[in-house]
């Protein structure tokens, strides 16, 4: 419990908010409204990003998750951001940054983050390998729990 101001606001203990993390960039709506917010050189690598993803990805819808630009198809697909000092990459899942770790090498990395400058910007072609490896896992996916939800109704 916290007291605040002659009142008792009640918070249960170790629960994270579901609220999603706010954009350090005035949580943008669009993918338009976040680029225009941040600063020219990374808005510039950051769009380049983002035509190599959609090149990639054509189906994929434009999304905000977490306070990110992100596309989904059957699921988030990949998404990118700006922070003070760089840009990253985001595959939304904890093993595609290790499965392209040779082909990303020199870049910092993490587990579900890859992290680069607009003056070393990632290559495109690693990211469009990205990107359809990661429209194949959601797809794979998809079908996977199509097939369950079919088995569920017999």
């Amino acid at each position: 419990m916290r007291i605040a101001k002659n009142t008792i606001e009640t918070k249960p203990a170790g629960k994270a908010s579901r609220r999603p993390r706010s954009s350090a960039y005035g949580g943008a709506k669009t993918i338009d409204e976040y680029l225009a917010r941040i600063e020219p050189d990374q808005r510039a690598a950051l769009e380049k990003l983002r035509q190599v993803i959609r090149k990639a990805a054509p189906k994929a819808e434009e999304v905000i998750t977490y306070g990110i630009p992100a596309f989904k198809q059957n699921g988030f697909l990949i998404g990118f951001a700006a922070s003070a000092k760089h840009c990253s990459l985001h595959p939304m899942n904890n093993h595609t940054v290790a499965d392209f770790a040779t082909e990303l090498a020199g870049y910092s990395m993490s587990t579900g983050t890859v992290r680069f400058t607009p003056d070393k910007p990632l290559p495109a072609s690693v990211v469009a390998k990205i990107v359809k490896a990661r429209i194949a896992e959601n797809a794979a996916d998809a079908k996977e729990k199509a097939a369950m939800k079919g088995r569920s109704r017999k």
